[in-house]
């Protein structure tokens, strides 16, 4: 025989050559469907796994971003708060101010309401003391009158009349008696000696 018609002759290191059967065919087929489906379930569950991972990486992204946000948000909420205060702080100076002009202008009205009253009185006060001091003059020209004509001297008496009434002082002759004895005020003996001599 030659060596290309002898079957394989089972060697220690490979051992017996094994049969190939239909039914060996079909478990090493299942196995090696097996072997797929392992492999497909494990690729799919790395899939899943991969992203899962994507999916918590994104989730940890976006919670961090949106804390960033939310940061700055408040900050911004907190910028327009101070913005807000600083304006109603401005607000309340001006309504201040504008109080504070309305005071001052009622107070120069009041001045100057003062100052007219001041003027007034003063007026009336330099009237007073105007008529006083004529009221004085007066009866300094009645005291001679009313001695002139006691004593007789009768055209001296009316010299002094015609003297009293140029300088307009007989209206100025007290019209009430201060001594409380029934007797005349000064006017009314004046007026008296006037009606005796005219």
């Amino acid at each position: 025989m030659s060596e290309e018609n002898q079957t394989p002759a089972s060697t220690p290191e490979t051992g017996p050559a094994p049969k190939q059967t239909p039914h060996g065919e079909r478990r090493s087929a299942r196995n090696q469907q097996k072997r797929r489906q392992r492999s497909v379930f494990q690729y799919i569950t790395i899939l899943f796994a991969a992203a899962f991972v994507l999916l918590l990486f994104t989730f940890v992204m976006e919670r961090r971003q949106h804390e960033i946000l939310q940061q700055e948000n408040q900050e911004q909420i907190d910028n327009l708060q101070q913005s807000v205060s600083a304006v109603q702080s401005l607000d309340n100076l001006y309504k201040e101010n504008e109080a504070l002009k309305e005071q001052v202008a009622q107070l120069e009205q009041q001045l100057q309401q003062a100052a007219q009253d001041r003027q007034s009185e003063k007026t009336t006060l330099l009237q007073q003391v105007e008529a006083k001091e004529k009221s004085l003059q007066a009866m300094d020209w009645f005291w001679q009158i009313d001695e002139a004509y006691a004593k007789g001297r009768y055209s001296l008496c009316r010299s002094l009349i015609q003297n009293l009434q140029s300088a307009g002082l007989a209206e100025y002759l007290p019209k009430e008696s201060t001594t409380d004895n029934d007797r005349f005020s000064p006017y009314e003996r004046y007026q008296e000696i006037y009606d005796n001599l005219y």
